[in-house]
């Protein structure tokens, strides 16, 4: 996860001259991206192990359909909600303070969710991690982007953005060894010590001039937008909750109906809160800039498809299939492995043919490969049946993904490129978030743990189709949205997830 600021502010005329000074380097700069790193490979694991030791937790705290929904939305619904006003909040307080802060309540959040003994602890365990998780990540990307300069910065952000696809990877095989050798709780425990020597040295090597070597702090004359960060959080979260009824009582139930109405209300009320406050997590002027929607809109899908593929299918490996959580893990691997090389590879696709082509077809692999999925039966074969499908949509989700950082950040003005990086970040983990509630509300009875009924494939199947209307409909938008050219290579990289 990505949160990228800008290397200078325009509200502060002498950030411009500054960043064409000459500076002394900051002291110990590589340790603390190295320790920066580390806790941002954290956040990053912890969006992909949950889903191989999900199955397990399940049985062992008798999680309904809705509760195993929680456990994985939870965390993606507040990372992403408040990514925003993270990044807001640290300008204000000092990105030191805020990185140190929001690594310790990730930290014994990941104790309380290991310690969980019902579904309502662990949720709001997951809840907290989430909160944490928005306080450190833009906080420790300010602090990358004032330490270093030139080229020293370029070579700084690609370790960064190297964490998101490692991260992945090491997640899924990560969740299938604890959870088969020490059990699920360890796949929250492991984040305890981690964490507390991070929190330990950066405190220590980190110094406080050091976080923001731009000679100033960005405070915000109009305050923290509050009300515009719950409306934010509320809109998605009631949505997800009406989801989450309608799988058990009906898409006419009220218990479902009043959700989804108020979740409309809160995205009215969070426009009108960003219209009359001075100083709005979100400038509504950025959403006309066609490239930024498009690229926003890519995103949302891109990750929802693939975090509900990894939730639905280890869900199907473990319950319908038998497999233990170590066997999903590698099977999950060549997954995560595939993302990473596609989307390298459609970075440099890209600069060739243009967004549109490189999106669309992604996103026409990515409809093949859930329609394959979504012939799965009780007797399957996850090498057979369940790996080529997930591959295929893999590799055409890494396409989405590079095509929507590259083209939301394309042809925008300096002042506008922090807030177009945390939109499309926020994207990519709100989509995480809403893309589980969908299918887990299409899959239904399916997605129920323990019991001594034979596991039913017919949810699967429904929710996999889903996904694979989804990715159409992706592709389609792509084609529409997204820029017609090329990127321009003087705009220098662009670094996300």
């Amino acid at each position: 996860m990505t949160q990228e600021s800008p290397p200078h502010d325009p509200a502060h005329p002498g950030a411009q001259h500054h960043e064409h000074e000459i500076r002394p380097p900051v002291p110990h700069r590589w340790a603390t991206l190295t320790l920066l790193c580390m806790a941002q490979f954290l956040l990053i694991v912890d969006v992909t192990v949950i889903n191989v030791a999900l199955p397990t937790v399940g049985d062992e705290l008798a999680l309904t359909a809705g509760q195993l929904t929680w456990a994985v939305t939870a965390y993606t619904l507040c990372f992403g909600s408040l990514l925003l006003l993270g990044g807001r909040a640290g300008d204000s307080v000092g990105r030191k303070r805020m990185f140190l802060a929001g690594l310790l309540v990730f930290t014994a959040a990941s104790l309380v969710s290991g310690l969980a003994e019902d579904g309502g602890t662990l949720i709001a365990a997951r809840a907290a991690q989430g909160v944490g998780a928005a306080m450190l990540s833009p906080a420790a990307m300010a602090i990358i982007t004032s330490m270093f300069h030139g080229a020293e910065r370029n070579r700084a952000l690609g370790v960064w953005a190297a964490i998101g696809g490692s991260g992945a990877a090491f997640g899924v095989l990560l969740g299938g060894l604890l959870t088969t050798s020490l059990g699920w709780e360890w796949v929250f425990f492991i984040n305890v010590p981690i964490g507390a020597a991070v929190f330990v040295c950066v405190a220590i090597v980190l110094k406080e001039n050091a976080e923001n070597s731009e000679g100033h702090r960005q405070d915000s004359p109009g305050g923290i937008d509050l009300a515009g960060a719950l409306t934010m959080t509320a809109a998605p979260g009631l949505l997800i909750y009406g989801l989450v009824q309608a799988r058990d009582h009906g898409f006419g139930s009220a218990s479902s109906l009043l959700p989804l109405a108020g979740a409309v209300v809160c995205a009215g009320v969070f426009v009108a809160v960003e219209k009359s406050v001075r100083a709005p997590l979100v400038r509504l002027s950025v959403l006309t800039r066609r490239n930024l929607v498009g690229g926003s809109v890519v995103m949302l899908a891109a990750s929802g498809v693939l975090i509900s593929m990894f939730f639905l299918c280890s869900l199907y490996l473990q319950h319908v299939l038998g497999l233990s959580a170590l066997k999903t893990g590698l099977v999950f691997l060549p997954v995560a492995v595939a993302i990473t090389l596609a989307a390298h590879l459609s970075s440099q696709a890209i600069g060739r043919f243009g967004w549109r082509p490189v999106a669309t077809t992604g996103f026409v692999l990515g409809t093949a490969g859930s329609l394959l999925l979504s012939r799965v039966e009780e007797s399957g074969s996850a090498w057979t049946q369940v790996l080529p499908g997930f591959l295929l949509v893999a590799i055409g989700l890494g396409a989405g993904f590079v095509s929507a950082t590259t083209s939301a950040m394309s042809d925008l003005p300096h002042e506008d490129m922090g807030l177009a990086s945390g939109l499309v970040n926020t994207c990519h983990e709100m989509g995480a978030a809403l893309g589980v509630a969908v299918v887990a509300a299409v899959a239904g009875a399916s997605l129920e743990t323990g019991g001594n009924s034979a596991p039913s494939v017919s949810g699967f199947d429904s929710a996999f189709l889903a996904c694979a209307v989804i990715s159409l409909g992706a592709a389609v938008a792509g084609a529409l949205l997204l820029p017609r050219g090329r990127p321009d290579p003087s705009q220098g990289p662009v670094f996300a997830h």
